[in-house]
């Protein structure tokens, strides 16, 4: 089967993935907030950036590899963390550390995900980053720390944008629980997705193994209320010197989206700069990410990372030529697992790059280096 002719684009991947995971599954991955009016603001506005073609190049294969936080990439994205991975396919956390790997690519591990580090340890192989969501106790969260280092983890990824939990108004409706308990409703969604199924029963139930270590089993919150909020802390400046001083790799913080903050994310000693407004999964008011991103390139001459609402290359072709030095997704790779199992990352790694490789082509871009030159029009910077 030519899987490039039958899902040539992340959209089908997720018409598919549709149809294969239960709806409770599919509704947590796929909803946003309130409306859901920030995420289709991503999506629209990324849709105002334009990037001018250009003729007689010849023939040529584009560069498309990125070096971050001293790493060398093949292409110039990874995979975003995502709580409970193993709730849209199971074991999708070891399947995509182990994809993103073979693909030179970095994997992002959840505080929230339904693996422990050492579950994912030996898929690493240095491209494993641990992202926090930070424990108001400075005992587990120096714990959590060690755990990830001795891991193999190489670099830390703090979470600021989620300083109390969302509502995310169609996941409630789902009746999903944490962790999932499986009613009479849910039972005839998982009845109808029988890969699912089988894959879940061999796996187990997904919970998030890493919190229940300090937390315990804890049942019956709602969707949005885990486990990990009874332990979590919203933190403040003093937390991310309390890390900086705690973690000797690199540091990201993730989240940003006001030029304002920078300063003092360059003064407190982190590496790098994520944009990011949750995938419109936090606050429905917020600006797209795509706004928020000149200004911040503006601001700081560090690495920044760039997420939310990329649908293809063409998108990622969009962020770089606006100044993001990488570009992260997280529920893409899940739209693949749900469409195509073990299979499906690799797919998307290929199809990615052949997008990427399209689209530089037509912008006559040997480089990524080269697409801010490319630029015609972009949304406006963010006037605060």
């Amino acid at each position: 089967m030519d899987l490039h002719r039958r899902y040539p684009a992340i959209a089908d991947l997720k018409a598919r993935a549709r149809r294969r995971i239960p709806w409770f599954a599919f509704e947590y991955l796929d909803s946003a907030t309130g409306t859901e009016a920030t995420q289709a603001r991503n999506r629209r506005k990324l849709d105002e950036v334009l990037l001018m073609p250009s003729i007689l190049h010849g023939e040529f294969s584009a560069d498309l590899s990125a070096t971050l936080l001293g790493r060398h990439h093949p292409l110039p994205f990874g995979v975003s963390p995502v709580g409970m991975s193993g709730l849209f396919w199971p074991d999708a956390e070891r399947l995509l550390a182990r994809a993103a790997t073979e693909a030179g690519l970095p994997y992002g591990l959840s505080t929230v995900a339904s693996r422990t580090p050492e579950d994912v340890a030996p898929h690493l192989d240095g491209n494993g980053w641990f992202q926090m969501y930070p424990p108001r106790d400075t005992g587990i969260r120096d714990d959590m720390l060690t755990r990830a280092r001795d891991c193999g983890f190489t670099t830390l990824v703090l979470t600021a944008d989620v300083p109390v939990a969302s509502r995310r108004e169609r996941q409630s409706r789902s009746g999903l629980t944490s962790p999932p308990r499986l009613t009479p409703r849910l039972m005839a969604q998982v009845a109808r997705c029988p890969a699912w199924a089988l894959g879940t029963a061999r796996q187990g139930m997904p919970r998030m193994r890493l919190i229940d270590d300090y937390a315990g089993a804890i049942t019956g919150l709602g969707s949005t209320e885990h486990a990990g909020y009874m332990l979590r802390t919203s933190p403040d400046m003093g937390y991310l010197h309390a890390l900086r001083a705690a973690w000797d790799g690199p540091l990201v913080v993730k989240g940003v989206l006001d030029a304002r903050d920078v300063p003092a994310l360059e003064s407190a000693g982190v590496d790098a700069i994520w944009i990011s407004n949750h995938a419109g999964r936090q606050f429905d008011a917020a600006p797209a990410s795509i706004e928020a991103l000149p200004a911040i390139r503006a601001a700081t001459r560090l690495p920044v990372i760039f997420d939310s609402g990329i649908e293809g290359g063409l998108d990622m072709v969009r962020a770089i030529a606006l100044g993001a030095d990488f570009v992260m997704l997280g529920r893409a790779w899940h739209y693949a697992l749900g469409a195509l199992g073990a299979a499906g990352p690799a797919h998307l790694i290929d199809m990615l790059r052949r997008d990427l490789d399209a689209n530089m082509g037509q912008l006559g871009a040997r480089r990524l280096s080269d697409l801010p030159g490319r630029l015609v029009a972009a949304p406006p910077a963010l006037s605060l």
